[in-house]
């Protein structure tokens, strides 16, 4: 059953419930850090209104910057005001940044612990017919093996706008990852969030599944949740959005309490969340796990929802990778 402490979307198994992309909760955090703070900055390159940076720009003109393409550039501009007292975020698709400029972040942001955001967009093959060229699968895992990088990645919109906030309020490199097309806003204002602190939303008395989740697709894991305990499985399915620092008293606690883990990103199986969590078990509290995400594949040009389904990802994916771990468990 869902978590009470959560305080969860009362609509969450509804058809009609409210969607919106998670990059809309970054351009609403980013216009609220800004009056908070006049030392927020913003610099895109060239893509402000598909990364949400609009708002912002047309509110604190003389505090945005338009770099063009050149996203190296924006990088490294960046790690100078964030050195020097100002708090930037920069904002582009991820494959651009941090794909074409990851020397730049790792070199002048992460290696001197600039003060830099760094929001990466249409991340995940959820941006659809724009192709493996814009699908960015592996940003995670560039990011994750930067020292001094955090690494937030909201679940919805309005995780997206705390996760923003947050951003602003925590000294050094951040990197904020984004998703282009709609998903449910699940979660509500009065949904706990702290970075670094993963969140309980889904626990069945007796689970002997952990389900441990990130981004949109944590929605799809509640809904297989939901289906499991119909068929007398029971799961607990935690949201982990800060994949670094990654919350390993947590993930300990409820691995060793279920016996069995599966991990569920819209991103390479090396590298990211399951790697992360495969990474703290193996120290820990060894169990069987099984990986819900892009299996060393590139995407292709579809509908979001096809490609989902084709690449493993959907909710009876994500069921029969419960069932499969669970028979490992035995």
């Amino acid at each position: 059953m869902l978590n009470p402490e959560a305080k969860l979307n009362p609509k969450l198994f509804e058809h009609d419930i409210e969607q919106a992309p998670t990059r809309n909760g970054y351009g609403e955090g980013l216009v609220l850090a800004g009056e908070a703070n006049k030392n927020v900055v913003a610099l895109c390159a060239d893509l402000t209104e598909s990364t949400r940076a609009e708002a912002f720009a047309k509110k604190f003109p003389e505090r945005f910057f338009e770099v063009g393409v050149a996203e190296q550039n924006m990088a490294t501009i960046a790690a100078g005001l964030g050195v020097t007292g100002k708090i930037p975020f920069i904002s582009s698709y991820a494959t651009f940044s941090p794909g074409r400029n990851w020397e730049q972040i790792r070199t002048t942001i992460a290696y001197n612990d600039s003060n830099v955001k760094i929001a990466g967009h249409h991340a995940g093959i959820s941006v659809g017919p724009d192709g493996a060229t814009h699908q960015a699968t592996e940003d995670i895992a560039m990011m994750r093996a930067l020292p001094n990088m955090k690494i937030f990645v909201p679940c919805d919109s309005i995780e997206g706008k705390k996760a923003t906030l947050a951003a602003a309020h925590i000294w050094g490199p951040v990197y904020l990852r984004f998703q282009r097309e709609k998903t449910p806003v699940f979660t509500t204002e009065a949904t706990p969030y702290v970075p670094g602190k993963a969140e309980v939303f889904w626990e069945t008395k007796g689970a002997k599944v952990l389900i441990v989740g990130c981004g949109g697709l944590l929605y799809n894991s509640l809904l297989a949740a939901r289906e499991l305990e119909r068929e007398k499985i029971g799961t607990i399915v935690l949201n982990s959005h800060t994949i670094k620092p990654l919350d390993e008293k947590k993930i300990v606690e409820l691995a060793k309490k279920c016996g069995a883990v599966v991990t569920v990103e819209e991103h390479q199986i090396a590298g990211g969340l399951g790697g992360a969590v495969a990474e703290v078990l193996a120290q820990h509290t060894p169990v069987p796990m099984e990986f819900v995400g892009m299996h060393d594949t590139y995407g292709e040009s579809g509908q979001p929802s096809e490609l989902i389904k084709k690449y493993g990802m959907d909710v009876k994916d994500i069921k029969l990778a419960v069932k499969k771990v669970l028979r490992r468990r035995k």
